[in-house]
């Protein structure tokens, strides 16, 4: 009979606790089937996120504006515990959730500094499929 290795799951892995941000960046990524918020220091390193996956959604119940909305408030609670104030808003993608989530942060009690779409928009990309004969 084989065995496992011995010293594996006696390892125990810590969190790092971060504290006293008081300002950040909110990142909304919003597509057709879901959102995802991320919320980062500064630099850019992510202190809390959630998405409406995360918040139990599933199917197309996650691409509706009220998940996003309980994604975007599940984030901004998390990140208001490591001392978060204030927060830079970047939205990317074309999805049904863009603009619950960002008054989701509103109402949580951050102050939205400023909103920012970074969509990503093609300079004639790529070949798109081709038409459908129905």
């Amino acid at each position: 009979m084989a065995r496992g290795k011995q010293g594996a799951s006696s390892r125990k892995v810590t969190k790092k606790v971060v504290k006293n941000i008081p300002y950040g960046q909110a990142h909304i990524f919003a597509t057709f089937n879901n959102t995802i918020v991320s919320m980062t220091d500064q630099s850019g390193n992510v202190v809390a996120w959630a998405s409406a996956g995360t918040s139990g959604f599933t199917g197309s119940r996650k691409s509706t504006p009220y998940a996003a909305r309980l994604a975007a408030q599940a984030a901004a609670d998390s990140a208001a515990g490591h001392g978060m104030k204030e927060v830079d808003v970047f939205v990317k993608g074309p999805g049904p959730g863009r603009e619950s989530a960002i008054r989701a942060i509103q109402a949580s009690g951050l102050k939205v500094r400023s909103i920012t779409d970074r969509t990503p928009v093609p300079h004639n990309g790529v070949r798109p499929p081709k038409k459908r004969r129905v």
